[in-house]
């Protein structure tokens, strides 16, 4: 079965009940992962979470039907939550499949979020048509989307937010869903709001714990990054340490840039040019006027070819390189910002080449 990303914005899909494989792909991988974790939370008895990575599925195919067939240490129930690149769980959900319907036995919940995949992969295509599986493709978001996000989740946690709070939220948070959470997390706890005690909170209230805009914040730095400008990176990475900006939030809206880049080279295709594009079109691709100078000068470095060798964009080379930092963070939290800070350094130099 397939479902819209924007049915998760209102809720759970209700196709999203009979499933027990879930497959989230598109460029929004913040869209595609809180979609996860709701499914997560939705599950009766979602007992043990047995993370796995796309990698090691493609390296053994018969890992995951291992995995989601065997019983938790304790005896408890388990989930299977897989990061993959791509294509990379297609074999092991086949085979899973295959030997599924030869009765080898129930298998556990799989949710699988599959950066640089989309709903015409071999993955999707797999799983599009069966009962038992749900897939969606995420695309990147918009600040009325977000907004709207931000108010289900503020419904949900007792908030009643007034004014333009939901959008100031979604701004704040960089369009990022799941740090978006987060600040609602935050303001539901700041104002002791709840499902049975509703509060209603004010630009004032979020003022108080409100993070820093992506302006203020990320932003800076993306920039500088993303458009190869090495004498600015020092103050970025100095600024970025005294903010306390979180790296993981930092990396996210890296690679929100990075998919925003590839989704107007594609439309771009042999035209090459932003000045080919109507206002609507620019805006449907995130591109606004505060921003456009910096985005025209940042598509021109990555796409760009990698080496002298090589047919291959820069930007072709950058995804994968996030992906990979990404999860490198998210192991090694205590030394997130050191990682960061020395990628963010070989990124820019990356895009300063000629």
């Amino acid at each position: 079965m397939k479902a819209k990303h924007t049915e998760f914005a209102r809720g759970l899909p209700t196709a999203a009940a009979s499933a027990g494989i879930f497959f989230f792909c598109g460029p929004d991988e913040a869209g595609a992962s809180a979609a996860a974790t709701r499914v997560i939370e939705a599950l009766p008895n979602a007992g043990e979470r047995v993370e796995v990575a796309g990698a090691d599925l493609r390296r053994d195919p018969a890992l995951l039907g291992d995995e989601a067939r065997s019983q938790s240490l304790f005896g408890d129930t388990r989930h299977i939550y897989v990061r993959a690149n791509g294509d990379e769980a297609h074999d092991a959900l086949k085979a899973l499949i295959e030997t599924g319907e030869v009765g080898a036995g129930d298998a556990a919940p799989i949710v699988i979020v599959a950066t640089s995949a989309t709903d015409k992969s071999r993955t999707a295509k797999l799983l599009e048509k069966r009962k038992d599986a749900l897939v969606a493709m995420f695309y990147p978001p918009d600040l009325m989307s977000v907004a709207a996000s931000v108010r289900a989740m503020a419904d949900g946690a007792g908030l009643r937010l007034g004014g333009d709070l939901a959008e100031r939220v979604a701004r704040a948070a960089g369009l990022d869903v799941r740090l978006a959470q987060s600040e609602i997390d935050k303001l539901a706890l700041y104002m002791d709001a709840g499902p049975q005690s509703p509060k209603t909170a004010s630009v004032e209230d979020y003022a108080e714990i409100g993070a820093a805009t992506e302006e203020d914040g990320f932003g800076p730095v993306v920039n500088a990054v993303m458009g190869g400008d090495l004498s600015k990176l020092p103050q970025e990475v100095r600024r970025m340490k005294e903010l306390g900006l979180n790296p993981v939030g930092l990396l996210l809206a890296l690679e929100r840039r990075a998919a925003q880049l590839a989704n107007i080279a594609a439309k771009l295709g042999s035209r090459g040019s932003l000045d080919t594009l109507s206002r609507g079109e620019k805006a449907q691709l995130g591109i606004f006027w505060k921003e456009e100078r910096e985005i025209r000068q940042q598509l021109g470095n990555w796409q760009g070819l990698a080496s002298r060798d090589s047919k291959e964009r820069k930007l072709d080379r950058l995804i994968p390189r996030l992906i990979a930092l990404h999860r490198s963070l998210l192991s090694n939290s205590q030394a997130a910002e050191l990682l960061l800070a020395q990628d963010l350094t070989q990124i820019t130099r990356f895009a300063a080449k000629r």
